[in-house]
């Protein structure tokens, strides 16, 4: 039995506890966070428990299913996906930090809207790693690490390049969303659906080659 939680992903889980206890008491209990505008006026609120909770829970949904599954990895299976899904679990964590604070912002009245600067950033992320993906060859130990082998190199091409689009489609999503998208909720959304649809895609292209 392995262990993939870190005592940096523990750092990150502290660093947003102490976010969102500063955030329980600086922003007050009515408050609503205003998640979509229709003619100017909000027509979608998150009230302030709702929206603050949503991001420490599935931080720890994610640390206990990779606590999980690095009991379940063999030594040598591990050896061969950590320096995958150690980063895969570190980029998730911030994410949600980056949200997390940029509701504490949103609720303090700050100008400053870290929620789109995070989209920005993961959103240019998932473009260098979809270029990675499309024009990655075949090695060993790089590449997608899933339990079933891709046999062909001509098949472990067609599935990196399939991954690299998905991960580029997702990151130029998240780039439009976060440029032109004025409300939190879609924004929000939208990290969603970049972080989970590529690797899902990516799962799905690799099954059906074997």
């Amino acid at each position: 039995m392995f262990n993939l939680i870190t005592r940096f992903h523990l750092l990150l889980l502290l660093v947003l506890g102490a976010i969102t206890a500063v955030a329980v008491f600086r922003v007050p209990a009515d408050y609503a966070f205003p998640a979509h505008w229709a003619a100017s006026q909000a027509d979608w609120m998150w009230p302030r428990n709702t929206a603050l909770t949503v991001g420490p829970v599935i931080a720890v949904i994610l640390l206990g299913g990779f606590a999980v599954l690095g009991r379940l990895l063999t030594k040598n299976h591990l050896a061969k996906v950590r320096h995958i899904l150690d980063p895969a679990l570190t980029l998730l964590l911030v994410v949600i930090v980056a949200v997390q604070l940029g509701l504490l912002l949103n609720g303090i009245g700050s100008d400053l809207d870290l929620v789109r600067l995070t989209a920005i950033a993961l959103g240019l992320l998932l473009i260098g790693l979809g270029i990675v993906f499309a024009e990655a060859e075949r090695h060993t130990y790089a590449g997608l690490r899933l339990p079933w082998p891709i046999p062909r190199d001509s098949q472990w091409r067609k599935v990196h390049r399939v991954t690299g689009v998905a991960f580029g489609l997702a990151g130029a999503g998240l780039l439009a969303m976060a440029w032109f998208a004025p409300d939190l909720g879609p924004l929000v959304i939208a990290f969603a659906l970049a972080l989970s649809v590529p690797p899902v895609l990516a799962a799905c292209a690799t099954a059906l080659s074997r």
